[in-house]
């Protein structure tokens, strides 16, 4: 695969000459080397965007549509490839790439490109003799900073509406883990999406991804990452007052109720914390348990975080993989150890793992620690296979808990009481929450967060807004005079 930028259509060397050495997480070895973008490049890729945008945007919204849905196949017919990809770049284990990561790519690619086409404006009703339609428009060209822990499904995220919706594209993946995203810009080449319009400009956030913040061409900068981050870009936007779109941190509470089901419980909460190495903005980082079901649900929940089977992504039995880079392996053992020192108990975990065939790898044990809601690692995200224990006595104290952080991104509950299950997702502070069940996506539904877990949303018709701007046409049809000027 080619480990070039790719601007204007074609795969070519940085302007700088520098490189970025890719490593597998799971022994630290080289995979490749790539290309590194510097501010030279993205301009040169925001050209290129521009002049691609008139005819992109211009264009049958259907064909756009059609080539969406060709790359569709394209990312199923090479699937087995996209999953070894992923698998080594990022740690995330075959079977997860193979059942979820690919096909959702795929998915949302199809599923934009179907609305490429549907996507309406309106008529509102206006004084007697005039017709004012709303039509919406592209932005024009849109930055786009992809995240190291889902690149190839956050790839398909960014980019499947921002072209449906007749935008051009430059997209930064993270430097750790380009190799998918590069990967999707060989197919789109293959299936014919203009030149220009998709440019990949791999680098390092303080250069590449400053730029595209602070480029004045760049109508739109969406990013996902971390809340630090996500604050410099919104002061990069203003010089151009550009429009900005953040899925930024989250600490999500996991609220199991003295009714729950101690059993879907305990799978559902290993699901929601310990998937992709515990690798994900929306993960049930805080276990937060009914005083008296409490015993019955660790006795399962550590036994099962006991029992995953950690090992080498590309096995198919492993069930989890490393951590995708050594600086974040030692970021989630800091954790552990602050944990300890604020007198927090580890119940299982805690500890990198000590056998010899894991050893050159970034691994971390399944963590369960008991901690109290004002703990440091009850406030803080840790982005890892790591999770908090609290307990409470009744559903006032359990919204408490949950709202205590400053984040608002994903948030979960376990109840058979249909009442407090709406109550409580009418309360709780987040943009997304999952009953009986937990992280639970679909292109077709909203996602993202409130409070310093960003704004704007990915997905559905909500993404196609944020993609998009009105225009309001006024048309005197047979008014005598315009409103409020009579004589």
């Amino acid at each position: 695969m080619q480990t070039q930028l790719f601007i204007n259509g074609e795969f070519a060397p940085s302007s700088g000459g520098g490189i970025i050495p890719v490593l597998n997480p799971f022994d630290n070895s080289e995979i490749c080397q790539i290309s590194e973008a510097v501010a030279e490049d993205v301009d040169r890729a925001v050209e290129a965007a521009k002049a691609a945008f008139p005819a992109w945007s211009r264009m049958d919204p259907s064909a756009r549509g059609w080539l969406l849905l060709k790359l569709a196949d394209a990312i199923e017919e090479n699937a087995e490839e996209l999953i070894t990809l992923e698998a080594t770049d990022t740690g995330h284990p075959v079977r997860d790439a193979r059942k979820l990561d690919v096909p959702r790519t795929a998915a949302c690619f199809r599923y934009f490109g179907g609305m490429a086409d549907k996507f309406e404006g309106f008529l509102p009703p206006v004084y007697p003799g005039f017709i004012n339609y709303v039509q919406r428009e592209p932005v024009g060209v849109v930055g786009q900073i992809v995240p190291w822990n889902f690149p190839l499904m956050f790839t398909s995220w960014k980019m499947a509406p921002a072209l449906a919706a007749g935008n051009c594209i430059v997209i930064k993946p993270a430097e750790l883990t380009p190799l998918t995203t590069l990967r999707i810009a060989e197919l789109m080449q293959e299936v014919g999406v203009p030149a220009g319009v998709v440019n990949v400009v791999p680098g390092y956030g303080h250069t590449a991804g400053a730029r595209l913040a602070e480029h004045p061409d760049i109508a739109k900068i969406a990013f996902t990452g971390s809340t630090a981050t996500g604050r410099r870009i919104v002061e990069a936007s203003a010089g151009n007052l550009k429009k900005v779109q953040l899925e930024l941190g989250g600490k999500g509470p996991n609220i199991v109720f003295e009714d729950a089901n101690i059993r879907a419980a305990i799978g559902g909460s290993a699901w929601a914390i310990f998937h992709n190495q515990g690798q994900a903005c929306i993960a049930g980082s805080r276990l937060v348990i009914h005083e008296d079901r409490v015993d019955e649900f660790l006795d399962g929940f550590v036994k099962l975080a006991e029992s995953i089977r950690l090992g080498n992504p590309l096995d198919p039995e492993t069930e989890m993989g490393p951590l995708t880079s050594k600086q974040h392996q030692e970021r989630v053992l800091h954790f552990c150890g602050v944990a300890k020192d604020e007198g927090g108990e580890v119940l299982t975990g805690g500890k990198a793992p000590d056998r010899d065939e894991l050893a050159k790898g970034c691994f971390v044990e399944p963590t369960v620690v008991a901690a109290k809601p004002t703990d440091t690692v009850s406030q803080e995200e840790v982005f890892g296979p790591f999770v908090t224990v609290t307990t409470f006595k009744d559903d006032d104290e359990a919204l408490a808990i949950a709202n205590g952080v400053k984040y608002g991104l994903g948030s979960g509950l376990w109840t058979q009481n249909l009442s407090r299950a709406h109550k409580m997702a009418r309360d709780i502070h987040a943009g997304m929450v999952w009953i009986n069940s937990y992280k639970v996506v679909h292109p077709g539904s909203p996602f993202g967060g409130v409070g310093e877990s960003g704004y704007g949303r990915e997905m559905g018709f909500e993404v196609m807004r944020e993609y998009t701007q009105p225009k309001s046409v006024w048309v005197n049809v047979d008014a005598q005079v315009p409103p409020h000027y009579e004589r």
